[in-house]
């Protein structure tokens, strides 16, 4: 049976831990590497990090802005995870995950975040639409005998 976890927070800094720690907690019944959980954390906190700082960056009232981030583990290890916002969308997606592609301040920003999320997990996805948001969804196969 799948096991699937909903959550939605305020699109606040500070919440980029809150979701790292959901996800790690979610993920532990399968007991995964020290190195596994730490993909998983990183990849979550780029992808969160990017929903407020990029998906919300043109609302002046961030008071109403939202990120969802849903989990599922399913069978054979596998964790998919999808992070959510309802901002302003991405106008060329490919060009956004091309590495040090930033739409911040050089100084304030790397733009590698979606080079991180695609190392770190084994498949990235990418949607978006402008003025309705972005999702991300990433996957990662875990080293498992088995899953209950």
């Amino acid at each position: 049976m799948d096991n699937v976890m909903k959550i939605e927070f305020s699109a606040l800094a500070e919440n980029e831990a809150f979701a790292r720690a959901v996800a790690a907690s979610f993920v532990m019944p399968l007991d995964p590497t020290v190195e596994e959980l730490t993909e998983i954390k990183t990849a979550v906190s780029e992808a969160v990090s990017n929903c407020i700082i990029h998906g919300y960056k043109d609302w002046g009232n961030r008071q109403n802005a939202r990120v969802f981030m849903e989990c599922s583990m399913l069978k054979g290890g596998k964790v998919v995870i999808k992070v959510r916002d309802e901002g302003s969308g991405i106008e060329d997606i490919k060009k956004a995950m091309e590495p040090l592609f930033t739409t911040g301040s050089e100084e304030e920003r790397s733009g590698m975040g979606f080079t991180v999320m695609e190392s770190f997990m084994d498949k990235l996805v990418v949607e978006s639409e402008k003025g309705k948001g972005t999702t991300v969804i990433m996957t990662k196969y875990l080293d498992i005998i088995s899953v209950e």
